[in-house]
């Protein structure tokens, strides 16, 4: 372990699709790596958790494929190749950001757990496992999938059977027979209630009734609403809420498996657990082999809890990417930016904001600015990855890096609760 600090211009904490954008960003508007040129006017590193690349996608249960999962974004600058749609999300995805990676040659640093961001006389000390780094400004991309939600219940601990989060969630086999409770109202419970309806009986609970859309989401109408709301409610400082419960739920294919098999049947939320099962809303009882907590997730921000940044409703009051109580902290793929194209678009913007104040440092001391000479630094690396070379290939390339900053909303898919969990 290092015992003095390393300094980067940028510390990146999370190298899911939020982070792995800034990072494409920061190099591309020339930051270089503080792990190879830690000397350099402006470096960059990106700190993650994790100890393989893919994020939150790599935990993710096998029969999540990628026919299943709501639009996954490419990350910028480069496609993603072509995709078995019955490959596991789980092994495409990761694959994926693991050649993305390589090609660019990013500055990641894993496995390392970030316990701390405070303060410091200027920026920011980052507490790590590997040792502390200081920075001028920090880029918080740390998701959702280790902070999973976990309601407190009356006569939880007391029950016999098995309990289990979503993010425990394996395989329909392990309940085959057993009388399953399927507890939340999102994207992973209709899903997980489809696959083990199959083989269980299932009962389906949530805290207020679900609503399903009468017709397909659309980006134009439907996805720009939500992004106002979510907006409205960060600007606001109000915690935002379930995904669900800005968008509605969509008729997908598991969804309506689930209503001609008859498990779509939301009983409204038991009263208390028991030993052998729950008790219901009416009173009566329902005896259960096990609780499955489709519960969601919340931001893992634990480790910003130094800087003071919520409020007295609990919130993080923010102006796009960045807390008004702390501007050299940017936060992408939170709130408004959950979705896969929202955090590009927020590693984008969180970059941009950092070389704006950068260069109105620079002009005020008369340094010349250096991120102006970096706009390519990141083709040549990025072109590995997709394959593209000179003509047809490069110009493909500057186009698709080029649509990740336009029309913020024109084609943003549905948000989806098990995204929310690798940013």
């Amino acid at each position: 372990m290092n015992l003095e600090p390393r300094h980067a211009t940028v510390v990146v904490i999370g190298a899911g699709q939020a982070g792995l954008s800034a990072a494409y960003h920061l190099q591309r508007r020339g930051f270089t790596s503080a792990l190879d040129d830690p000397a350099a006017p402006r470096t960059f590193v990106v700190l993650d958790a994790a100890s393989a690349p893919g994020g939150a996608w790599q935990h993710r249960w096998p029969s999540l494929t990628m026919a299943t999962v709501n639009g996954i974004f490419d990350l910028p600058g480069v496609p993603r190749p072509p995709v078995d749609d019955r490959e596991a999300s789980r092994d495409s995805v990761p694959r994926y950001f693991a050649a993305y990676e390589q090609a660019l040659a990013l500055p990641i640093l894993r496995p390392v757990r970030v316990s701390a961001v405070r303060r410091a006389a200027s920026g920011f000390v980052i507490e790590a496992t590997t040792g502390a780094w200081m920075a001028d400004y920090v880029v918080n991309a740390t998701g959702t999938w280790d902070n999973p939600v976990r309601p407190a219940y009356p006569g939880k601990d007391t029950f016999l059977g098995r309990q289990l989060h979503t993010r425990q969630y394996r395989s329909l086999d392990e309940f085959a027979g057993q009388r399953i409770a399927i507890v939340g109202g999102g994207i992973s419970a209709v899903q997980q209630l489809e696959e083990i309806s199959r083989i269980a009986t299932t009962f389906w609970y949530t805290r207020r009734e679900p609503v399903f859309l009468d017709g397909p989401f659309m980006p134009e109408t439907t996805g720009r609403a939500t992004i106002q709301k979510v907006v409205a409610d960060v600007e606001a400082g109000r915690p935002t809420g379930s995904v669900v419960g800005y968008t509605g739920l969509g008729w997908t294919p598991y969804a309506r498996a689930a209503k001609a098999r008859g498990a779509l049947e939301r009983r409204p939320m038991f009263t208390a657990i028991e030993p052998h099962g729950v008790r219901e809303a009416d009173g009566t009882f329902t005896p259960v082999d096990a609780i499955l907590w489709a519960t969601g997730f919340k931001a893992s921000l634990g480790h910003l809890d130094p800087l003071g940044l919520r409020n007295e409703l609990g919130g993080i009051t923010m102006r796009g990417t960045q807390p008004l109580a702390e501007p050299r902290l940017h936060l992408i793929g939170f709130g408004p930016s959950q979705s896969t194209v929202g955090a590009n678009r927020a590693g984008r913007a969180a970059v941009g904001a950092i070389v704006r104040d950068l260069q109105r440092a620079d002009a005020a001391t008369g340094v010349a600015d250096a991120s102006e000479a970096g706009p390519d630094a990141a083709r040549g690396s990025a072109q590995r990855v997709s394959g593209a070379g000179s003509g047809r290939g490069d110009r493909r390339l500057r186009l698709a890096s080029e649509s990740h900053g336009t029309a913020v909303s024109a084609a943003y898919p549905m948000m989806d609760d098990r995204e929310r969990g690798d940013r």
